[in-house]
């Protein structure tokens, strides 16, 4: 279906549908902060939510969401939350556990994505293809049990995903990786396509340094739109689903109006280019040399 408003999907390769712009919590903090930003963003037409164990926030986003869900507009199955594996329970048994906990601290009876977050976090780096097959069998019988609907990756590069897929008996559906201005990552973006796998691009504004680009405020004069809007469209027409965070309700609204312009293939390949060290913007972290 023609991407037009909040509400427009993709479909999954396992047939499940996924909103084709999510609302980011990466750094968002627990309590009155993140529980404020996410009701926020559900009142004002967000229905796909993304945390993670690491965040240290699921707990104000699942309340806000059970929250929203009492005002009763709409219904469980309209929302698409997503949460990712901690980097600490890697492994068979602790993925089990971890699973678990997420529910209970979303206070939600299934997921409809779960992501293991990182391919080799420091724990585990001496076992980590082992590990990560322990992981996925423990998420492919949570869905079996109904606990997940869609099992997914984030930060996973070819190699890591060619090993899982030696052992997995359900492919991953999405890819989650850093997308934003300069940091294009098309031929990630090609490999996952060849593979069934639908790319998320978290941090699309580029943790804020992009607002310094001369280019980018060009851009934004010539199509009358805010730089913020112009990153979240860009990273949709390279053909990821953006996850743009903010805890400010107007900022949060104005990332959402994106349906109803388009980047010229010239301005998309410019922003593409852009030098982001020059703006400050951290690349997509090497999983080999990350100590987490």
């Amino acid at each position: 279906m023609e991407q037009d408003s909040l509400k427009s999907t993709y479909t999954l390769a396992d047939g499940n549908r996924i909103p084709c712009v999510g609302f980011g919590t990466w750094q968002t903090p627990d309590g009155d902060v993140a529980y404020k930003s996410v009701l926020a963003a559900l009142r004002n037409g967000y229905r796909h939510i993304d945390t993670a164990t690491a965040y240290g926030n699921e707990e104000s986003v699942g309340k806000a969401i059970n929250d929203f869900l009492r005002e009763g507009s709409v219904k469980r199955s309209e929302l698409f939350i997503t949460t990712k594996l901690h980097n600490q329970d890697h492994g068979y048994d602790l993925t089990k556990a971890a699973i678990e906990k997420s529910l209970n601290m979303l206070g939600l009876d299934y997921l409809d994505l779960y992501l293991i977050h990182w391919p080799n976090p420091i724990k585990f780096r001496d076992c980590w293809a082992e590990a990560n097959a322990g992981s996925w069998k423990a998420m492919e019988e949570a869905r079996e049990e109904g606990k997940i609907r869609s099992l997914g990756l984030s930060n996973f590069m070819e190699r890591h995903h060619e090993k899982l897929m030696e052992t997995a008996k359900v492919a991953p559906v999405v890819d989650q990786i850093k997308i934003c201005p300069g940091i294009a990552q098309t031929s990630l973006i090609s490999y996952c396509k060849a593979h069934g796998m639908l790319v998320e691009g978290y941090s699309p504004l580029g943790t804020g340094g992009i607002f310094k680009s001369t280019l980018m405020q060009e851009l934004s004069a010539k199509y009358g739109r805010p730089i913020s809007q112009i990153c979240v469209r860009w990273s949709m027409q390279q053909g990821a689903i953006p996850l743009p965070k903010s805890v400010n309700e107007d900022r949060i609204i104005e990332n959402s109006k994106v349906f109803d312009f388009e980047l010229s293939e010239d301005d998309c390949k410019a922003i593409s280019e852009i030098d982001y060290e020059a703006l400050g913007i951290t690349p997509q972290r090497n999983p080999d040399e990350n100590k987490f």
